[in-house]
């Protein structure tokens, strides 16, 4: 219907026109009038087939030839009609005719070659999306244009390096997931082990020493509520479910009951404990979470200081609270900062109970600084530095 209505303007905006400029008779007028129904209902009626004829093309380069026929083809119908009613001479009309003609094939091989730069970047592009759905997430298009075509050909690209990008990502998450139940396992398994151990020779009465095997099985039990609770408290802090109230915390007073809290492991490993604080630093955060991490990564440097070190907490007032531990252990490697704050993530090869933990106390201790609107991080050694900042809020 539009193409009608565009035909029907046409046809009236020519004949305005041809009467503007040539006041022509009432034969002229109807003769033109012919003439540009003719064209008009030839155009009219490729732009309906033609749509529908490309659809079924197999070939991008067939619709174009055919449109760029038929263009010529009206537009040569026009001249040929107007030269034969310019009392031109037999000869003359021919001459015309001809140059037509050679006009007409020459507009059709440039047509021709000029599509075939467009059918092959249109090739490259459909190529590339059949290696993507593949599984090919490398492909490109590698046609550069700044057309429309050019878009499109950067949008597949763009497409395809997020889904490589996602990819990766789903692979990292994998193997971090792999990792992470191994890790569960592992922990869960060794205790588990020792408490079976232990139970069986109490149950046989085959235990030397059933004080001391009860003592044993009490604190495996102990090892693996600390591992439940410490997993359960992670699961929350990564699915964003932990609240906490804000409210007037003495961080200085916090770090010193953190300290004075882990003084007997401290004794019992031979490593002293120290706090250096110039005065007390107050913010408004939640008291509770503080002193979780503060735990957390004293409790850490305690497992990791040597024999007759001092692990030292050091509380400075700024832009909130900032809190630094250090002990002179062999501190963090270049390559394992990075990983630090993972789950389960121990600097040792071996995952022994001989310095106990399970790999979860940085993680946790960085998900709650992070839900307080504060920022955590670890230095390289030599000697173990881990520090942590919270905002007044």
């Amino acid at each position: 219907m539009r193409a009608i209505l565009v035909s029907v303007a046409a046809v009236l905006a020519g004949l305005a026109l041809f009467q503007i400029t040539m006041q022509p008779s009432g034969a002229d007028r109807l003769e033109l009038t012919v003439i540009f129904v003719i064209m008009a209902a030839a155009s009219a009626l490729a732009a309906i087939l033609l749509p529908i004829a490309a659809r079924r093309s197999r070939r991008l380069i067939n619709t174009l030839f055919a449109l760029s026929l038929i263009s010529l083809l009206i537009a040569g119908f026009g001249l040929s009609v107007a030269a034969s009613r310019m009392f031109l001479s037999d000869h003359d009309l021919t001459l015309v005719l001809v140059v037509l003609g050679f006009g007409l094939l020459s507009s059709l091989g440039f047509a021709l070659s000029a599509t075939k730069a467009l059918t092959s970047d249109l090739s490259k592009m459909a190529d590339t999306t059949r290696e993507v759905a593949a599984g090919d997430l490398t492909a490109r298009t590698g046609v550069s244009r700044v057309d429309e075509i050019g878009q499109l050909a950067r949008g597949i690209d763009e497409m395809a390096e997020r889904l490589e990008a996602a990819s990766t990502a789903r692979l990292l998450e994998d193997e971090r997931r792999r990792q992470f139940f191994a890790a569960v396992g592992h922990d869960l398994r060794t205790p588990l082990a020792s408490a079976q151990v232990a139970t069986e020779a109490l149950r046989d009465g085959v235990a030397p020493d059933p004080e001391r095997y009860y003592a044993s099985l009490q604190r495996d039990l102990h090892a693996l509520q600390s591992l439940v609770d410490d997993l359960f408290l992670l699961a929350r802090i990564q699915s964003g479910d932990v609240a906490y109230e804000a409210t007037p915390t003495d961080v200085t007073e916090i770090a010193d009951e953190a300290i004075e809290v882990l003084l007997p492991v401290a004794t019992k490993a031979d490593v002293g404990l120290t706090l250096d604080a110039s005065e007390r630093v107050i913010v408004t955060t939640a008291t509770e979470a503080v002193s979780r991490v503060l735990r957390n990564l004293v409790d850490n440097a305690i497992r990791h200081a040597p024999a007759g070190t001092v692990v030292s907490v050091s509380v400075v007032n700024g832009d909130g609270a900032t809190v630094i531990v250090r002990d002179e252990g062999q501190g963090f490697s270049e390559e394992f900062l990075p990983e630090a704050f993972d789950s389960f993530s121990r600097s040792d090869a071996d995952r022994s109970r001989s310095t106990g933990g399970a790999g979860l106390g940085l993680a946790i201790a960085k998900g709650l600084v992070m839900a307080l609107g504060g920022e955590i991080w670890a230095l390289p050694g030599p000697g173990g530095t881990v520090g942590f900042s919270v905002p007044d809020r």
